[in-house]
């Protein structure tokens, strides 16, 4: 089974199985939001949201598996990885050490109740198609990282139907290389088949985190962000199977 296998019938088996994982995902998101409400403190919600995160894929018969933890700096770092479904962020969420504020696409703010959600466990917004909002909202992401938040962010700010790995945006690099803290790659396996672009229902697969070896943005290889992203790119590319949509490279 990989990411790319191609969207099938679902059947009626499927479609009861792609209902019972969105009546799972539901209560999780009502429990969260109350967590979110009712428990005090930024590092216990994320605790809290971190463990609910879990759960739906556990119910779902989702199993995940996660690799290189032990390559997440002991201080503040940028994380990024792939984007290819609806799902990485919870994935993320529920399987990173609940240290992080996930940077999220603006559009995320016109369903209120995730959106207030999201506030909650310190998450940032970041307008993608007006010009002023996103140069306002990068240069708050450098803010973020200089004042010591570590920071998860999806550099390909959003994901289509074609597998693959797209054009990397600027932003994360250049707060790494502002703050001067490690930039960690991060790709995720699996999302892709369980829950397509183009599908409204999940289906039952296996995911794959794997968190690489950081990058230092302090070393004279890499002169700006681009070339920070570049290596970054490099680095996903080697463990995801899929291809670079930046250079029509196939794998």
């Amino acid at each position: 089974m990989t990411d790319s296998a191609p969207t099938t019938a679902l059947g009626i088996a499927g479609i009861l199985y792609g209902v019972y994982a969105w009546f799972v995902f539901a209560l999780c998101i009502i429990c969260a939001i109350l967590c979110a409400v009712i428990v005090p403190g930024l590092g216990r919600r994320r605790r809290c949201v971190s463990f609910l995160a879990r759960i739906p894929l556990r119910l779902a018969g989702i199993a995940t598996t996660i690799t290189g933890l032990e390559n997440l700096p002991a201080g503040d770092c940028v994380a990024v990885a792939n984007h290819a479904s609806n799902i990485d962020g919870i994935v993320l969420m529920g399987h990173l050490p609940p240290i992080f504020s996930y940077v999220v696409k603006g559009e995320m703010q016109r369903f209120p109740f995730v959106a207030f959600l999201l506030r909650r466990v310190g998450s940032r917004f970041v307008e993608r198609f007006e010009i002023s909002a996103s140069a306002r909202d990068a240069r708050k992401l450098l803010k973020a990282a200089n004042t010591g938040e570590s920071l998860v962010v999806f550099p390909e700010g959003t994901f289509i139907t074609t597998p693959g790995l797209g054009r990397f945006r600027a932003g994360a690099f250049a707060a790494a290389i502002s703050a001067s803290v490690p930039l960690v790659p991060v790709v995720i396996s699996g999302a892709r088949y369980i829950m397509p672009a183009a599908s409204f229902f999940p289906r039952r697969g296996r995911l794959r985190i794997d968190v690489l070896e950081p990058v230092e943005p302090s070393d004279p290889a890499f002169a700006n962000s681009k070339t920070l992203a570049d290596a970054a790119r490099q680095s996903i590319l080697a463990v995801l199977d899929e291809s670079d949509l930046q250079t029509g490279d196939d794998r």
